[in-house]
């Protein structure tokens, strides 16, 4: 394993400590905790926004936390859902008075510990609402999973509720625009090569010189199919078809685009892959409002891809449009 790293086992903690000393104005921990959130939280009768999961996704979450986008991310250890103590403390520490929403991805552990923690929080009386984004078609069920897993649609559900939220949308507005995002979104991934968790050691699965999974999870998790590898614009052609077919879009439709990278896929290869996204997509008469091409929510150093898309309407243009202050959403 040849990673730069200190302790595999102090990773996470060695991670946070780095990403506040590189963003000490915008950026806190919550003492003693694995719990990152803005500087200036609580905001007052403003919902905050909570998000996170397995630490390895990054710049997913904390990435992403600022005006318009997270109040707080939930850092569990390395593709290891956080605790619901963990959540708990997060949620207390961004109440503003007007309620917390909490954006999981839909995997088994990461379900069940939201919830938990949403009903500790309830308990002492702050308002949670969450919802459970399932936007990855490869497979219904996994390893991690009851239904679809939620992979980098997601960051779309943080910038929109996150917006609406910034706007001073009510608990229920910023449910029911969420809600909207996760029934629009859908995504699919692919790798080349694997990853490894730095405490285990070795590669999380194996694949020839020659071959590529098709459909892979964030955490490394069975797609559909192994194969030979083929040209980006094949691939392109196979993950952009596989999400068009699983929801309706019509000639004039507005659609946002991203071509994620899985941690160790260069930005060339992001572009090669996303002309021909752009050309499935302008050739059925879809009108694409904004693409988003880099690392949104990677696998450590997995080499692949995932392409979103999303169906917009005027709100959801509007949302996606608005100015956030969150150092890894790049426009």
């Amino acid at each position: 394993m040849k990673k730069i790293v200190n302790d595999p086992e102090s990773v996470v903690q060695d991670m946070l400590d780095g990403l506040i000393t590189a963003h000490p104005d915008s950026l806190k921990l919550v003492p003693d905790t694995t719990v990152v959130v803005r500087k200036d939280a609580p905001i007052a009768n403003k919902v905050s926004i909570v998000s996170g999961g397995g630490s390895g996704h990054e710049p997913a979450h904390a990435g992403y936390i600022g005006n318009g986008m997270l109040d707080a991310a939930v850092c569990g250890e390395m593709f290891t859902s956080p605790t619901p103590d963990q959540v708990f403390e997060s949620i207390k520490a961004v109440d503003g008075g007007a309620g917390v929403f909490l954006v999981i991805k839909n995997y088994t552990g990461d379900v069940m510990n939201f919830e938990m923690a949403a009903e500790l929080a309830e308990a002492e009386g702050i308002q949670v609402e969450k919802v459970i984004v399932n936007d990855d078609v490869a497979v219904e069920d996994s390893s991690f999973t009851t239904g679809r897993r939620g992979i980098a649609g997601t960051v779309f559900v943080h910038k929109i509720a996150g917006a609406k939220a910034a706007a001073g949308g009510s608990i229920e507005e910023v449910k029911s625009v969420a809600e909207k995002v996760v029934a629009n979104v859908r995504s699919m991934g692919m790798a080349i090569t694997p990853c490894t968790v730095p405490a285990a050691g070795k590669p999380s699965f194996t694949l020839e010189e020659n071959e590529m999974e098709i459909g892979t999870g964030i955490h490394g998790e069975p797609g559909i199919e192994r194969k030979p590898i083929a040209s980006a614009r094949e691939i392109a052609e196979e993950l952009t078809q596989k999400v068009l077919e699983d929801i309706e879009f019509n000639s004039g439709d507005d659609v946002a685009v991203m071509v994620n990278g899985m941690g160790a896929t260069p930005e060339m290869e992001l572009y090669i892959l996303n002309k021909k996204v752009n050309e499935m997509l302008t050739d059925r008469g879809l009108t694409i409002h904004k693409t988003f091409v880099g690392d949104y929510m990677t696998s450590l150093e997995m080499a692949g891809c995932s392409i979103t898309l999303l169906k917009l309407d005027d709100e959801l243009k509007t949302l996606l449009d608005a100015e956030t202050s969150a150092p890894a959403f790049r426009k």
